[in-house]
């Protein structure tokens, strides 16, 4: 279960959201597209990637964010990269940004592991490819804090060259103390901004006990993209529908404009109702009250 620590947190940046005053809070600038991370439905569209998608445009969607492309066989779900951007065109879908499987990168430092990660997102359309998750080997100490933070630099090189950016996202474990400092911290301070830039989960930073709009004012810039994730308000450990949850979403959109976003993702990794009509759900909340 979620800490008490947390709630008061939420309760904190919630309060300083309530009480700036209105010239502070600037209007999202309009053109975004309403976004989905095709996670959210990860036990369907294995089966039926066309289908999914389909039934994606239908929910209201405009772009989607992917994960699971395999370079060693099966690519997108059985479809090769240009499959699978016309797939999403047959749709009126497109393609923002990816999740890629970077772990062996992190492992192993060798660049070339993810030339064909970027082909992948280069050939659907792509302008993000993003680090999905750091595994826990990895991120041990302050000292490998560094190392992945010049493993990333290195990787948002390569992707610029490509005509690429580079993103990270978060979970709640990069906001753990570990020898004085968080993982959090250390990538912020010691990425290039030219280089690296951040996916901010705002359902997982406030699980650890974040403020979301210090996080984006501090490092106004850095966060270009975000996953829209809201928190069910009796079982914190679980997600709900957007706009459902304890989670203030306008008010943080509110911000969107000042502090760089360009694509939100709806994510929602457990369901108490049917998947697509949730997204649909979420899809018509953020049409009307976020972008």
């Amino acid at each position: 279960m979620i800490q008490r620590r947390t709630f008061l947190y939420q309760a904190g940046w919630l309060t300083a959201l309530s009480v700036l005053a209105p010239g502070q809070l600037l209007a999202a600038p309009p053109a975004r597209k309403t976004g989905l991370q095709l996670y959210t439905l990860r036990d369907y569209i294995s089966k039926d990637v066309k289908g999914v998608l389909a039934k994606v445009a239908q929910a209201g969607y405009q772009t989607v964010e992917t994960y699971g492309y395999n370079p060693e066989g099966g690519g997108f779900w059985g479809l090769s990269a240009a499959q699978f951007a016309a797939a999403l065109k047959a749709h009126g879908l497109t393609t923002f940004s990816g999740h890629y499987d970077t772990g062996r990168y992190f492992r192993e430092g060798n660049l070339d592991l993810l030339k064909p990660y970027l082909e992948a997102a280069k050939a659907c359309g792509q302008a993000y490819v993003v680090v999905p998750y750091l595994d826990e080997q990895v991120r041990t100490s302050p000292d490998a804090f560094k190392a992945i933070a010049e493993k990333l630099n290195r990787a948002g090189e390569l992707c610029r060259a490509a005509g690429l950016r580079l993103g990270y996202h978060n979970h709640d474990f990069e906001f753990k103390p570990v020898g004085g400092t968080t993982l959090y911290e250390v990538l912020l301070r010691e990425t290039q901004p030219t280089l690296v830039e951040f996916e901010l989960d705002l359902y997982w930073a406030v699980r650890a006990g974040q403020n979301p709009l210090q996080l984006l004012q501090k490092h106004q810039g850095r966060f270009p993209l975000w996953h829209v994730k809201d928190m069910d308000k009796t079982q914190p450990e679980r997600n709900t529908e957007v706009g459902t949850g304890s989670i203030n979403f306008p008010e943080l959109f509110k911000q969107a404009g000042a502090t760089g976003l360009k694509q939100a993702f709806v994510e929602q990794e457990n369901f108490a109702m049917d998947a697509y009509k949730s997204i649909t759900q979420s899809a018509a909340y953020v049409k009307k009250r976020l972008l």
